[in-house]
């Protein structure tokens, strides 16, 4: 139980977490504010504004930097780290959303051919535009500026 209590005392595990949930809070508060409704899947998806990835990686490495020393092995590793999942972010998973968003629409218009088709959609929002992850870095930044702050 002693491991427990550890854990909850590493302020660079707490802002991390943090800047990962606020980020997908944000998404549902944002979602609301364009379409009126909440939409509850937002806590628990992938894309949108902001990138909670990006806010995750940058307070781990912030995080790390004000622990470690900014001159450190460890937030050297952690800021390489956070540009690698940034860019695939911003990169690669929205490649594979602009894919998905081809492929449904081939299997859209073979349906109206009445071709039958059994695969399901495919997840269209899954990458991050390079504004989303700016601004998931700049949240995970700040998390981890306040956390520290308090702790």
């Amino acid at each position: 139980m002693q491991d427990f209590g550890e854990i909850l005392g590493n302020h660079v595990l707490i802002a991390a977490i943090a800047a990962c949930l606020i980020a997908q809070c944000l998404k549902a508060i944002i979602g609301l504010i364009q379409d009126g409704t909440v939409n509850y899947r937002t806590l628990f998806s992938t894309g949108g504004m902001p990138s909670a990835h990006s806010a995750l990686v940058a307070a781990l490495a912030t995080g790390v930097g004000q622990n470690q020393g900014w001159a450190s092995t460890d937030f050297a590793i952690a800021c390489l780290f956070a540009v690698i999942v940034m860019y695939d972010a911003a990169g690669v998973r929205q490649a594979v959303g602009k894919q998905a968003r081809i492929l449904n629409q081939i299997i859209d218009e073979m349906l109206q051919e009445d071709q039958e088709v059994s695969e399901e959609r495919l997840k269209e929002l899954l990458g991050h535009t390079p504004v989303q992850v700016l601004a998931g870095l700049t949240l995970g930044i700040c998390i981890a500026l306040v956390v520290e702050s308090y702790f």
